[in-house]
């Protein structure tokens, strides 16, 4: 049986393991412990977002994770969620449980009165494509960029 829970402080480290996975087949995106660990910290702190994790009742360690972040749309006049890090153990996926995940990611979005979810996949991750099709997404005519800071 699969549990899906809010992910705890205690969680991190596993959490962690996860988005390195995840980050090795992201063109865009560099794997670096402290930077994924303060992310989820400041992720978990806010009351903006929701990290979700996926459990099974007879195992310590974690199947999978995703995040919801809402933010202002002036599209939409109210707020939307942004879903990163939808990302399933090796060893897991092919199980549902990323379905159980994103099922739950709109569920907390609902609650939370968002009016649209939005995320961005790798153009060439052609599984994850595949699975977000199948999970009713819709493409867009949208091309993302991006700009690095300082900071």
């Amino acid at each position: 049986m699969i549990n899906i829970r809010i992910a705890k402080p205690d969680d991190i480290p596993q959490l962690v393991e996860l988005l390195k996975a995840l980050f090795a087949i992201e063109a865009d995106f560099n794997f670096d412990s402290d930077k994924q660990k303060q992310g989820l910290q400041l992720l978990l702190k806010s009351d903006n977002a929701c990290v979700l994790v996926a459990e099974s009742n007879d195992d310590i360690n974690l199947l999978g994770m995703c995040s919801i972040q809402a933010l202002i749309s002036t599209a939409e006049g109210g707020a939307v969620g942004l879903l990163e890090d939808l990302v399933i153990a090796a060893e897991f996926r092919h199980q549902g449980i990323g379905a159980k995940l994103l099922a739950e990611a709109v569920c907390w979005a609902e609650r939370q009165g968002l009016k649209r979810l939005q995320l961005l996949a790798d153009k060439n991750n052609t599984p994850a494509l595949g699975f977000y099709e199948k999970q009713s997404w819709q493409s867009t005519q949208l091309v993302c960029l991006k700009q690095s800071l300082k900071n």
